[in-house]
């Protein structure tokens, strides 16, 4: 195999811990480097190529809309906005979007939903639930929602108006919040992504939803990772039946194209006004030209059915083979959501996964993720599998 390249990048920022290569193309569901080398991408850019590297149809869609218009101003309308909002809030059964471009201002723009909403029914103070182990992003606000210490801590004081609480624990959840009257929202992930492949139990998501409605409070989905047909359905709480006030979108929603996404319902969508938030980038006609081709070829080729089917085929795969080893804790997730627990920290197989052809990511330290795009074939699965037993093994061993 070829070496890594002696990849160095001085003028950047040293804000990521890289692994020593450089991806110049990519083909469906596999990659090379700057010296030749294949890789197969079970990782996606991180859930976010849905439909793989150089599609057949989103490539020309995209350089025909690059001859058109990249960006304009919200000053005016921007007709591809109407044609993907109508598109998410069709499937989503839900009222309105606001546009952005990554999932960290989604969500910033939910919590800004969130204490709006409450402030304008008076209460001054409002407050948000949030979730052990959850991930929303990086910012002040976001990361103050987000329960992961590491990456929480050495940022000084964090926002107030936050109260976290364990996932999956109804009475944990009443018992944090009960006689408080500042609460606004409830926010959280239908699976958690970063922290470990977990998801939210559909009664959970039920007795949340019916709680939300009992006391005004908005419930708001954080979908970026989990949304866009990854699961199989369109929407992770889909799964359970109900219906958000707020959805954050974005990863998956361009294929690419940073594109992000707040979808509101009912009373969240009447929050916001004129002059309360916006984006100078958000909603563009390069961006949105993304989402609707994106949307519409998922539909064309039955990427949802598709999705769910093979993150089956997958997932028994997994099990089959690595379920049976010694110090494997568990192989859970939904459709191309998957993550592999195992019984220590884990976090070299991202460089020992590269370096044998194949792309992947480690979260909670323990957990092998596994978010290839959706347009992956059953074959491509098993290739996956067969790849990471050995690595799986060496690291068990060691």
């Amino acid at each position: 195999m070829t070496a890594f390249i002696e990849a160095a990048s001085p003028h950047v920022m040293n804000t990521y811990g890289r692994v020593p290569i450089a991806l110049e193309r990519g083909q469906g569901c596999r990659v090379w480097d700057v010296n030749g080398k294949e890789y197969l991408d079970a990782l996606g850019g991180i859930a976010v190529n849905t439909l793989g590297h150089n599609h057949p149809r989103l490539v020309p869609a995209l350089q025909d809309q690059l001859t058109k218009l990249i960006h304009t101003s919200n000053y005016y309308h921007v007709p591809g906005q109407e044609i993907l909002a109508q598109m998410l809030v069709e499937r989503a059964k839900m009222t309105n979007v606001f546009f952005c471009s990554t999932g960290l201002e989604a969500n910033e723009a939910a919590i800004k939903i969130a204490r709006k909403y409450g402030v304008d029914k008076g209460i001054a103070r409002p407050e948000i639930v949030v979730y052990d182990h959850a991930f929303h992003g990086r910012s002040i606000a976001t990361m103050t929602a987000t329960g992961n210490a590491k990456v929480r801590d050495g940022f000084g004081p964090l926002l107030d108006g936050f109260i976290r609480v364990a996932p999956n624990d109804y009475q944990a959840l009443l018992a944090a919040t009960e006689g408080n009257a500042n609460i606004t929202a409830v926010l959280m992930e239908p699976i958690q992504g970063e922290g470990g492949l977990h998801p939210m139990r559909a009664e959970y998501l039920q007795q949340v939803r019916a709680l939300c409605d009992e006391r005004g409070w908005l419930l708001m989905l954080d979908e970026v990772q989990a949304g866009m047909g990854r699961t199989g359905k369109w929407f992770a709480h889909q799964w359970a039946g109900i219906v958000p006030d707020v959805m954050s979108l974005a990863k998956g929603l361009g294929s690419g194209v940073p594109v992000g996404a707040v979808v509101a319902h009912g009373k969240a969508a009447e929050v916001l006004k004129p002059g309360n938030h916006g984006s100078t980038f958000g909603g563009n006609p390069f961006a949105m030209r993304a989402g609707i081709e994106t949307i519409r070829i998922m539909e064309e080729d039955g990427l949802l059915e598709h999705a769910a089917r093979v993150g089956e085929h997958l997932k028994a795969a997994l099990r089959a083979k690595l379920g049976v080893l010694d110090g494997v804790v568990d192989i859970r997730g939904q459709g191309l959501m998957i993550g592999v627990e195992l019984n220590k920290p884990c976090g070299q197989l991202i460089g020992q996964a590269a370096a044998a052809g194949l792309l992947l990511s480690v979260t909670a330290d323990t957990v092998i993720r596994l978010v290839p795009p959706l347009i992956l074939t059953e074959a491509e699965a098993d290739e996956i599998v067969e790849r990471l037993l050995p690595l799986v093994q060496a690291v068990l061993a060691a």
